[in-house]
């Protein structure tokens, strides 16, 4: 603690330009230094044996011809050829097994291997038995070395005894240089299982004349087809397939297709049966035999399936399946022919059952949109419009019967109301429209927009929808629950139905005409000029102006109001009147009927006995 200087002394020095390390010549705040420091007796031996500290002792030479083990020894193997004996105890047909292996020890480093050579098929674990390394000999600690080995001995190793045989050439040469007397050699030790499955069975058949070879060369490209049914009805969702068999002469197999049809719903797999040999009886003893998961040989089947076993309008059973044969292709015909000397192929009519009609149920119509459009829902995923008459449009476009109609209702207040009704011939749609009136409460305009209306009790399959000859003057005709009643027509529905009165019945047409002939008769007086019969117009308008001098005294009179009810009262707007209903109109408007001017007036405005044309005696109040 009481150092106060820590100075270190230098250790790099430059001589003739070049940098040289040198020892420290004191310690850290120049203390003297006990290390590399000699005494005066080992600076004197050193001297003594300067050459020894420059150069190092000598070496020695090493002794000649020496070549190491590992080198002497290397890649030389002693192979000895043995077997072990292995008990089966869970076997009927053997009781043990014999296994032969190959021994090798490796001179290099005294280990030892055991090697099995694999035998296909024998379902062991073969290969390499015991790994290389030295085996153990006993339990002293001992290990097997290449004197403890011979030929005819037994040698265990780990549990397992090991019979050796024989060895090879190399092995015999190199135990008998080092002075081992060898044993005879011993034969080798088959195991008895694996040569009784290589021996063949003897099988006492007296050989055939059939050539399989003549066959394919004779028949070879030759197939037979058979049209064939086959009949899955029995089953759930089963039907009749058509299918084709084809009869291969060349190796006397068959082949089974299934026909396809277009939009069949079925995938096209070409094949129902591959092609194959199709046992047609069995072995009594194999009944048993499961045909359908393992091959099938001629040990078990006694019968195999031929070409004399198809024939036109019988069935065939082949593999569980039913098939009907109704009928064969021409080359079929002349083989059978020539062959069999059969003639009669005449093909069998299938009858195909038709397919059973499901009613489709429609739903109920639920008010909303047209009927047809609605039904499209109901017949596809992707509904579609409805085809439109196009020619009908074209011939009816802009045509329009319109019609005033009266709301049927217990209030009274809507039985004022009026509409008028448009159809449309050029789509048999119908609008409904409310002319607005003042200070009337109700709001009008647009009643019901375009569309097709039903007539009662129609239903969705049978829709009956309303026709321009269903509109008669007095008729009444539901609206989606709303009863209206016609009071009125356009005169353009008179000249278009008299226009094509084949297309409509007569009732209809004559209630048009009943309705509008008082309209006709006014018209016609108006276009002569003769207002009323008898009568000239300049004796009317004479009498008119002498009717107005004199009402003129009749300060009451309004005569503005005296035409609203005269309008209001004519519902048809016809402008004629039923007589009694003329005078107690005049009485309730305080009108004097009792003076001759006025009478005059009313007898040249009559129409008829009963009926007054009260337009000419409006002309005598003026608004």
């Amino acid at each position: 603690p009481q150092k106060t200087s820590f100075h270190r002394s230098q250790t790099l020095g430059y001589k003739n330009g070049f940098a040289f390390p040198r020892l420290p010549a004191a310690g850290i705040g120049r203390e003297r230094l006990y290390v590399n420091q000699l005494s005066q007796a080992e600076l004197e031996e050193l001297s003594s044996q300067r050459p020894t500290l420059t150069y190092g002792p000598a070496k020695r030479a090493p002794p000649s011809g020496f070549v190491p083990a590992h080198v002497a020894l290397d890649k030389k193997i002693l192979k000895f050829d043995a077997y072990f004996q292995e008990d089966v105890p869970l076997s009927t047909e053997e009781h043990y097994r014999i296994r032969q292996v190959a021994i090798y020890y490796y001179l290099e480093d005294d280990s030892m291997s055991v090697i099995e050579p694999v035998v296909p098929n024998s379902g062991l674990p073969q290969g390499k038995l015991i790994r290389r390394h030295r085996v153990p000999k006993n339990d002293c600690g001992d290990h097997y070395h290449w004197k403890d080995l011979n030929r005819s001995m037994d040698i265990t190793m780990y549990g397992r005894t090991y019979r050796i045989v024989d060895c090879d050439r190399f092995t015999q040469v190199f135990l008998e240089s080092q002075g081992i007397e060898l044993n005879p050699p011993e034969k080798m030790v088959f195991d008895p299982y694996t040569e009784l499955r290589r021996m063949p069975t003897h099988r006492y058949i007296t050989p055939s004349d059939f050539d399989q070879r003549k066959q394919f060369l004779t028949y070879d490209k030759q197939v037979l087809r058979f049209y064939a049914m086959w009949d899955d009805s029995d089953n759930m969702f089963g039907e009749k397939r058509p299918c084709i068999i084809h009869y291969y002469l060349a190796d006397d197999t068959v082949e089974v297709r299934e026909v396809y049809k277009q939009n069949d719903g079925r995938d096209p797999f070409p094949v129902l049966m591959k092609r194959q040999r199709l046992p047609k009886t069995f072995v009594d003893e194999k009944k048993t035999f499961p045909s359908c998961v393992l091959e099938i040989s001629d040990q078990e089947v006694l019968e195999w399936y031929t070409a004399k076993d198809f024939a036109v309008g019988k069935s065939t059973t082949l593999l569980g399946r039913t098939f009907f044969i109704y009928d064969c292709d021409e080359f079929t015909r002349n083989f059978y022919r020539d062959k069999f000397g059969i003639t009669d192929f005449q093909p069998v009519e299938i009858k195909k059952k038709p397919p059973e009609e499901v009613p489709q149920a429609i739903p109920p119509y639920n008010g909303f949109g047209i009927l047809e459009d609605s039904l499209q829902n109901c017949f596809s995923l992707f509904p579609k419009p409805p085809r439109k008459d196009v020619i009908k449009m074209l011939e009816n476009d802009r045509k329009v019967l319109r019609y005033q109609v009266a709301l049927e209702s217990p209030n009274r207040e809507d039985r004022k109301r009026r509409f008028i009704l448009s159809y449309f011939l050029s789509d048999d749609m119908i609008s409904i429209y409310e002319p607005p009136v003042r200070n009337s409460g109700i709001i009008g305009g647009k009643y019901l927009g375009k569309t097709r209306v039903a007539k009662p009790g129609s239903t969705t399959e049978n829709a009956k929808y309303y026709e321009p000859s269903d509109f008669t003057i007095g008729s009444t005709i539901e609206v989606f629950g709303h009863r209206f009643v016609i009071t009125d027509a356009d005169e353009y529905v008179l000249n278009y139905m008299e226009k094509n009165a084949e297309s409509f019945p007569v009732a209809t047409l004559q209630s048009l005409r009943e309705h509008f002939r008082p309209r006709q008769v006014i018209k016609e007086a108006a276009k002569s000029d003769i207002p009323t019969p008898g009568t000239s117009k300049r004796e009317l308008d004479e009498l008119i102006m002498q009717v107005q001098d004199e009402l003129n005294l009749h300060k009451h009179l309004n005569n503005k109001d005296i035409q609203e009810a005269f309008l209001q009262c004519d519902k048809d707007g016809a402008g004629i009147l039923d007589k009694e209903k003329f005078l107690g109109l005049c009485d309730s408007l305080s009108v004097p009927t009792n003076t001759s001017l006025l009478n005059k007036l009313i007898d040249l405005c009559s129409c008829g006995e009963d009926k007054i044309n009260y337009r000419d005696f409006l002309r005598a109040f003026p608004s």
